[in-house]
């Protein structure tokens, strides 16, 4: 059986990506998802258990579609 994918970790790659493809601090993608900057910090080192709620606010504000940020 194939090992499912770490979640956090596809999820900091990708919101780390898209944020400087965007030429986006992580201040300013904190303030335009509406969440402190250590928030976006502790995403991007896999450090956080994301609520549901925080993921649609992010991926939002890097104007993408949620599911997005979960692509391998």
């Amino acid at each position: 059986m194939a090992r499912p994918p770490d979640i956090k970790r596809l999820l900091a790659k990708n919101v780390r990506r898209l944020r400087k493809a965007r030429g986006l601090s992580q201040s300013a993608l904190a303030t335009d998802a509406g969440q402190h900057q250590y928030v976006i910090s502790k995403v991007e080192n896999a450090q956080l258990d994301v609520r549901l709620e925080t993921i649609g606010r992010i991926a939002a504000a890097l104007g993408v579609d949620p599911r997005e940020l979960f692509e391998e």
